[in-house]
């Protein structure tokens, strides 16, 4: 038996197919989705990205492969990544004009397979991101899209980019604001072109409530009101502290700065980097350096930069995001 997912994410449509219930549960829980129900929408349009899962435990062939990195073989066309990301999934990558189809065994070392058994919460974050997420990501930086740590919401009042350093609350504010009816492009996570942010499917991640244990105390959850994309208006800097809640504004080099070093810092993209430099150098594919300063620079020059400091206790509303500050 084989279960299917079907889905839009980061720009990308993509196809996962796994034998194994297991990386189909775990594959339903890193895009929020508990079954592998597809929308009509998802299911008519031919992936970009296809992902296949098998239950095979036997290791892929390396004839023809020449090393390409630790644990990295190619021959340009075809690359294995050996326990990709520290995950314990061994991936075989091969792009073409078309699609990207990544092929995936589970075969943990022992020091991973050990692991992965003590500390599941763990595994489940780093096998969504290893099977899903860093190839969706990779095949939507061929068309020059980078990843951005923020995320994109419509309001009633405006379009906020709102970034910040992990830990700030930006999941409880868009938890909130999509509870009073605005939409976002995701939680966390985007890929970006310098007018548009696509959202990657993921689960929202709150510090209170019910739902899957995850990393920092905070549990998961479907994301409600999920658009696909947004471009937006203005450049938000979420901070927290404070008696009350300031609206300010912000100095585009900050907002840069903010929104670069939030996105290099991301522990959800920790072991992205070396996954696309490493699959930059094998296929000549993609850039090794995703030029996200370039584009922090086209959306901090162009839209209103504003910093939100979020005061202790205090909820901020869509009116004070979108507020232009003093």
């Amino acid at each position: 038996m084989t279960f299917v997912h079907s889905f839009s994410s980061a720009g990308e449509r993509v196809e996962v197919v796994a034998e194994p219930a297991w990386a189909h549960r775990l594959v339903g829980a890193a895009i929020g989705r508990v079954s592998g129900e597809s929308a009509a929408t998802d299911r008519d349009r031919t992936p970009t990205v296809v992902i296949g899962i098998e239950a095979d435990r036997s290791p892929f062939r390396r004839d023809g492969l020449r090393v390409a990195g630790r644990g990295a073989y190619t021959d340009g066309q075809r690359t294995l990544l050996i326990d990709a990301g520290g995950s314990g999934f061994d991936l075989l990558l091969t792009p073409n004009v078309d699609a990207l189809t990544v092929t995936a065994r589970y075969r943990p070392p022992r020091r991973a397979r050990v692991a992965n058994a003590l500390l599941a919460d763990r595994f489940r974050l780093l096998a969504g991101q290893v099977l899903v997420h860093y190839p969706v990501l990779w095949r939507s930086g061929w068309r020059g899209r980078v990843p951005l740590h923020a995320s994109v919401l419509t309001t009633a009042y405006g379009v906020p980019l709102c970034a910040g350093p992990s830990g700030v609350g930006k999941s409880t504010v868009v938890l909130r604001l999509l509870a009073d009816g605005a939409t976002a492009t995701s939680d966390n996570l985007c890929s970006a072109d310098q007018n548009t942010c696509f959202g990657l499917l993921e689960p929202m991640r709150a510090s209170s409530g019910s739902g899957s244990a995850t990393s920092h105390g905070r549990v998961e959850r479907p994301m409600p009101r999920q658009t696909p994309q947004l471009c937006p208006d203005r450049l938000v800097l979420l901070e927290r502290g404070g008696e009350r809640t300031e609206v300010t504004q912000a100095k585009p080099q900050d907002a840069v700065r903010t929104l670069v070093s939030g996105t290099y810092a991301a522990g959800e993209l920790r072991r992205y980097w070396a996954f696309a430099a490493t699959m930059a150098l094998a296929t000549g594919i993609g850039p090794a350096h995703p030029a996200i300063t370039d584009v922090a620079w086209d959306y901090a020059g162009r839209l209103s930069c504003v910093r939100v400091r979020v005061g202790d206790g205090a909820r901020v509303t869509a009116k004070q995001l979108c507020e232009e500050g003093l």
